[in-house]
């Protein structure tokens, strides 16, 4: 079985870097499995194009995993809608679609560890406010989703966590760090809730110019290795129980 990376793409150069290094680190943690990549959208090489060279070679059955940290338009509409015309085409190929990577404590462990890195210590935590920055969408479900992760990860010892949004939802960033200093909070940190770079990353970046810490985008930090390899195998056992039947037109 292959593991296909479906990733959103970007024109941003570092997009498709940053998704290399992580598919990079799947296909070193789990030897012998074969990990390939396709984009939806500006990079290639597409998600057709990869499907197309993988029923060449017989692959016989894979497994599409979205590189997505919510339940949103693209895993519920774009990458099922790909998915399935290419199941229609490619007859010898079975694909199936795994779940998207979020929420998950291991995506929460993954930010802690940016957080971390760029200068945040373990024992600022109660006086630090954190600002949840994700890229936004249009999906009243995945902004309660961000909304909910933020509740939770307040619960761990943070003196405070807001949710932010990019795009299409608010509050910005800005609008969240100006919150949490209006708010007294001592120390202010912001925590891209997003894979690799480009341009929504870098609208949370330059909304987080009165923030005191700026996270690293999440990429191929290894609880996000661990997270992937994690839903694939989901996904191979729904295949063997007949759970998760395959994509078809």
């Amino acid at each position: 079985m292959t593991l296909l990376l479906v990733a959103h793409g970007s024109r941003d150069p570092r997009h498709a870097r940053t998704v290399e290094r992580l598919r990079a680190a799947i296909a070193a943690r789990r030897p012998g499995l074969r990990v390939a990549v396709g984009f939806l959208d500006f990079c290639a090489p597409s998600v057709p194009r990869v499907l197309e060279r993988l029923a060449a070679e017989g692959a016989g059955e894979v497994v599409a995993l979205p590189l997505l940290l919510t339940r949103a338009f693209h895993a519920k509409t774009d990458i099922p809608a790909v998915l399935r015309g290419c199941a229609a085409r490619l007859p010898g190929l079975t694909v199936r679609q795994a779940a998207v990577l979020g929420p998950s404590p291991l995506l929460t462990a993954a930010l802690e560890r940016r957080l971390y890195e760029a200068g945040v210590r373990p024992g600022d935590r109660r006086s630090t406010g954190v600002v949840l920055a994700s890229a936004g969408s249009s999906d009243p479900e995945a902004i309660a989703v961000i909304a909910e992760i933020a509740r939770e990860w307040r619960h761990t010892g943070w003196c405070a966590v807001r949710p932010a949004f990019a795009s299409a939802s608010s509050p910005s960033t800005r609008e969240a760090v100006a919150a949490l200093r209006a708010d007294g909070v001592r120390q202010v940190a912001v925590a891209p809730y997003v894979l690799a770079p480009g341009r929504l990353p870098d609208r949370i970046a330059a909304g987080a110019a009165g923030a005191d810490v700026l996270g690293g985008v999440l990429g191929a930090a290894p609880e996000v290795v661990r997270l992937v390899l994690r839903r694939y195998d989901e996904a191979a056992a729904q295949r063997t129980t007949g759970v998760a039947p395959a994509l078809s037109a």
